[in-house]
């Protein structure tokens, strides 16, 4: 798939009164598909799960976010609009199961980029609170590379 696209990821955890915020820029894909926008990236050292890839799929309608991680450490987060979802998540130290709920989920996307921003909190049950994540994901196109010279 052509990585054709710039891909800032900006997110935000927000717990006991505290916010910590890490930003991650990469190369990646955005294809449309289905009715559903399909964000692709590969992972690197910088963010722990080098080796693997991330997906991130959203509904035209806004209504569902998948963040889907493939390769040596998976994961599933589905942030849906109205439904709590029990997803999987592999910590690299083992696996643990959340509970994820959406808050917001707004997108303008395109083939030529655009905007994803979505906000969920966790729970390890129904009382246990864990965090409000925001994430805001911008895709822009990368301008045209001269051929490089053999």
């Amino acid at each position: 798939m052509e990585e054709k696209y710039l891909i800032t990821i900006k997110g935000t955890m927000e717990q006991d009164g505290k916010s910590d915020t890490v930003e991650l820029m990469t190369r990646g894909s955005l294809v449309h598909k289905d009715g559903a926008y399909y964000i692709i990236y590969k992972e690197t050292e910088a963010t722990g799960y080098e080796g693997c890839t991330t997906t991130v799929k959203v509904a035209e309608d806004a209504r569902k976010v998948s963040m889907l991680r493939f390769g040596k450490v998976p994961s599933q987060l589905i942030i849906e609009k109205g439904t709590r979802h029990l997803c999987h998540y592999e910590t690299g130290y083992g696996a643990i199961s959340l509970g994820v709920a959406a808050d917001i989920i707004e997108h303008e996307l395109s083939e030529e980029g655009g905007k994803l921003k979505f906000s969920y909190t966790l729970d390890s049950g129904a009382e246990n609170f864990i965090s409000r994540n925001l994430v805001d994901i911008t895709v822009d196109v990368l301008p045209p590379q001269p051929d490089q010279p053999e």
